[in-house]
């Protein structure tokens, strides 16, 4: 559909306004006329009804009981057609100029007029009677003793009277032509210079550049519009240079995994990435909507002291020594550094860096190095003493040295398989990439590690129960595989008692993982301590751990292992009793 020309919305828009104007005008003059033309009707029915009631009154018409002589005013009616009725005020009606047996007539308490005049003292209606069967125009008076009603029949003739004069319409008319010829005359000069600047406006809107020079008329519209193109032409040669910039530095931070937020002097946000709201949310203990809800959270604190301090008319800012802050927030496992600069005009920079990984590794390496220092200083000590013992008697009996050696032994070996527990976790953790995957039968792998305990298994008389059919591949590492089930058994063995059960099944299966379950009857593991024991070096019994030769590594590695799998390990106790540890391993 094509569009209509300005101009033609001009004067379309013109006469719809005017339209409705005049229509608003002629509503109001029509009822205005109306008003006046129904108020000039009441007039003359208001005085008919005063006339009456003093002629009742100077001649004791009801107390003498001659009120047939109402029907002497006929003569002064100004329009012979009018009728006149006394009302009592219960409703009987004591008289009515139209009607010879007026002593028949109903009671007209509730007639409309009637109602009106008891509440504001007159009332008019326009009805059909239905004592004449006439539609007439009434209008009742109310008077201490008794109402005066008096009516005209609603004729054609009261109809045109009561109608208001229509000569207006013709003025409104001519008007509305001779506005609308100016109108086109003006409209002409103005649809040039309107057009031009729409033809600016729609190559603006493309957002192109309006290289030529546009011919607008010689008049102050003209002038404007050259005025506007030139501006536009800059502003827009400045936009897309600042918006080039812009995208870039959106780009960079939206690529960092640093959140970063730019604000005001007053505190109002200026620029943000999407990893700074995110981790504002992490670290609060409520729902952040708005970058600026920043300056609500207590964990902020430091921030909102530091900006206090420096954002104020005392301090200066120096370009060349910002005034900075660093500090870092724990958010539940989750560890943030938080930083911010301020600038000379007393706006600011604040960045928060996820650290958790390094702080982890930090607090886990200082514990790891603690942990590993207390491991070894038992076995050093023994092989120290059993070592000094010898060398400082010589004397002692060869069976005795025997037993020292061993025993030196033992601990070496201890030592050595905490070497190769804290290696093999290392590199599960920081160089998972490096262990080799292929399809593996975790049958093969469970009949393994069942075959390298035999003899302990038998000689604690352990029920031993296999769920696993063969062909339950999955693409991973044997050795690790191995590790996993050798750590489970190793522990049921030395912590289970005698005469236990272990179970090793598949309960389900989908596409892409095996879900398996491992138990035993053992005495199981307070709940306290189940939170805990897949940390290094964490023991529930750590005397009895270490009289069983056990590293604390073991569960360690079975979690790490899991994981490298993509799988997820969770442990509980059994109502009936013991442990059961319930692990997914990846198909693929």
């Amino acid at each position: 559909m094509k569009r209509k020309s300005f101009r033609g919305e001009i004067f379309f828009y013109f006469i719809l306004v005017f339209i409705l104007f005049t229509a608003a005008i002629l509503v109001f003059q029509f009822q205005r006329e109306k008003k006046y033309r129904t108020a000039q009707l009441e007039n003359t029915l208001d005085n008919m009804s005063e006339i009456t009631h003093r002629f009742i009154i100077r001649n004791n018409l009801i107390e003498e009981g001659q009120l047939h002589r109402i029907a002497e005013l006929r003569e002064l009616l100004p329009q012979p057609y009018m009728r006149i009725t006394l009302i009592l005020k219960n409703g009987a009606v004591l008289y009515d100029s139209s009607v010879e047996d007026y002593t028949a007539m109903e009671n007209h308490f509730m007639r409309p007029e009637i109602q009106k005049s008891i509440r504001n003292g007159i009332g008019a209606n326009i009805r059909r009677s239905e004592t004449t069967m006439q539609e007439y125009y009434y209008y009742a008076k109310s008077y201490p003793n008794y109402f005066v009603r008096t009516a005209v029949v609603y004729n054609i003739q009261v109809r045109n009277f009561l109608r208001a004069e229509r000569l207006f319409i013709v003025f409104i008319f001519v008007v509305f032509t001779v506005i609308g010829i100016t109108l086109y005359f003006f409209t002409t000069r103005l649809a040039d210079a309107i057009t031009k600047l729409k033809d600016f406006s729609i190559q603006a809107g493309k957002n192109e550049l309006v290289e030529h020079e546009i011919s607008f008329p010689e008049n102050e519209l003209g002038i404007i519009g050259s005025q506007i193109i030139r501006i536009y032409n800059k502003l827009k040669k400045t936009k897309d240079e600042l918006a080039n910039e812009r995208e870039k530095l959106f780009n960079h931070l939206n690529a960092l995994n640093e959140g970063i937020a730019f604000f005001s002097a007053e505190r109002k946000k200026t620029l943000s990435n999407s990893h700074f709201i995110q981790y504002v949310n992490i670290i609060s203990r409520k729902a952040v909507q708005t970058v600026e809800d920043i300056f609500k959270i207590d964990e902020f604190k430091k921030l909102n002291k530091f900006l206090k301090e420096y954002q104020t008319d005392r301090v200066e800012l120096n370009v060349e020594s910002l005034p900075q802050i660093s500090y870092v927030i724990a958010a539940g496992e989750k560890f943030f550094k938080v930083q911010s600069i301020l600038f000379p005009d007393k706006s600011f920079e604040v960045m928060l860096s996820d650290i958790t990984r390094l702080e982890k590794r930090r607090l886990m390496k200082q514990q790891l190095t603690s942990n590993i220092a207390h491991e070894l200083k038992t076995p050093l000590a023994s092989i120290k003493g059993y070592l000094e013992t010898m060398i400082g008697n010589w004397s002692v009996p060869p069976e005795k040295q025997k037993y020292f050696l061993e025993k030196a032994y033992l601990q070496a070996e201890r030592l050595t398989n905490l070497i190769n527990d804290v290696s093999l976790l290392n590199n599960i953790e920081d160089a998972g990439e490096l262990f080799r995957f292929k399809p593996v039968d975790l049958k093969l792998v469970i009949d393994e590690v069942y075959e390298n305990f035999a003899n302990r298994i038998v000689d604690k008389k352990i029920f031993f129960l296999r769920e696993v059919a063969p062909g339950s591949i999955i693409n991973g590492n044997d050795s690790l595989l191995f590790s996993i089930f050798q750590n489970f058994v190793e522990n049921s063995i030395n912590y289970g008692g005698f005469g236990i059960s272990v179970a090793i099944r598949i309960y389900h299966e989908d596409d892409k993982y095996y879900y398996l379950s491992y138990s035993d009857t053992g005495p199981g593991i307070s709940g306290k301590h189940l939170p805990r024991i897949f940390e290094r070096f964490y023991r529930v019994d750590p005397g009895r751990t270490r009289d069983t030769g056990g590293t604390g590594l073991g569960l360690a590695i079975v979690k790490n292992a899991i994981q490298l799998h993509k799988g997820e390990i969770s442990v509980r106790n059994k109502s009936e009793g013991g442990i059961e540890f319930l692990f997914s391993l990846a198909k693929q």
